[in-house]
């Protein structure tokens, strides 16, 4: 297995994980307000985003490491720009928050924490797919 593929996998893990987040019972993971780590909340939608880009992951790894390095080259692009416009509006459009909710009026402290999530998956994605 290349590392693309190894890379790709570790992707699948977190993206379940993630995607996993609301219905573990882990005291203190999720807030009386339904906000994970008391920054944002997953609702189904996002929920259903990263299960998908987990078995997109997944299958990537299982393919190839060609069809890795892809996943990894458009799943970062992708989520990273999904996280730019985050910072700066408070919603992304992967889970068509930008369309639903517009630019949201909160601290854009709170617009980056929220969006870090997908700028470090993201960013850590297109930099290991553009490893050789």
């Amino acid at each position: 297995m290349t590392l693309h593929q190894k890379t790709a996998l570790g992707y699948a893990v977190i993206l379940t994980l993630v995607a996993s987040l609301n219905y573990l019972p882990i005291p203190g993971l999720v807030d009386a307000e339904g906000r994970t780590f008391g920054i944002f909340a997953l609702d189904i939608y996002d929920d259903a985003l990263h299960l998908v880009s987990a078995l997109w992951a997944l299958a990537a790894a299982l393919i190839s490491a060609r069809a890795s390095k892809m996943f990894l080259i458009l799943f970062g692009t992708l989520y990273f720009l999904d996280g730019l416009l985050g910072c700066f509006t408070g919603s992304g459009f992967l889970d068509l928050g930008i369309f639903t909710w517009g630019v949201l009026d909160i601290s854009y402290t709170l617009k980056f924490l929220s969006s870090a999530p997908h700028l470090l998956l993201g960013g850590f994605a297109l930099f290991m797919g553009f490893k050789r």
